[in-house]
């Protein structure tokens, strides 16, 4: 773990935090996870933690657009233990990638992508996922601007506006966790 936050520094990634960390894999162990679906591979750290969560015949399929990102985290799970079977590793944009994944067949969504597109992965998530199955974003509290009413930027008002759609929607039972930056779990209806 140490090595992949390392990497992710060197690289200029902001990886989660120890405590998100262990929020994910809680939330992975809680559903006995088979099958998770992570936006935003990084340098593998937060894909360790889902990974030591999940069955041990469970898959991750980490997608990213970076290329040596993912090669990165290919050696991370290697180092870590984790079989190649154990991981599907897609390089594309999320966007691209995940209307070609199956409906219904995942038991975990991880986004840790940029706040512009959480509305879309909220969508995208809410027909991957199985009933009872557990989305959960990363970064929600936005640098600690989300409880600044005076910040009005455009990573805020996404993040402020995905949290409104999935606290009104008859489709989540959300709960924000004050882990790392900032962590929205919700369950699927």
């Amino acid at each position: 773990m140490r090595t992949a936050r390392s990497l992710a520094r060197e690289v200029g990634l902001d990886a989660v935090t120890p405590g998100a960390g262990a929020a994910l894999r809680l939330l992975a162990a809680a559903g006995n996870a088979r099958a998770v679906v992570e936006i935003g591979t990084g340098t593998g750290v937060s894909g360790v933690w889902l990974l030591r969560g999940m069955r041990v015949d469970g898959v991750l399929t980490t997608i990213d657009v970076e290329v040596e990102h993912q090669r990165i985290a290919r050696r991370i799970f290697a180092e870590a233990g984790f079989a190649a079977g154990r991981t599907r590793i897609i390089t594309g944009r999320a966007l691209d990638v995940l209307p070609r994944l199956a409906d219904g067949a995942y038991d975990l969504v991880f986004v840790d992508a940029e706040a512009t597109g959480f509305h879309a992965c909220v969508e995208a998530a809410l027909r991957l996922l199985r009933p009872g199955g557990v989305l959960a974003l990363n970064g929600v509290l936005a640098s600690d601007r989300i409880g600044d009413p005076s910040a009005r930027d455009a990573e805020t008002v996404t993040v402020r506006e995905t949290i409104k759609a999935v606290r009104e929607s008859e489709h989540w039972i959300p709960a924000l966790l004050p882990v790392g930056h900032g962590l929205l779990a919700a369950v699927k209806c």
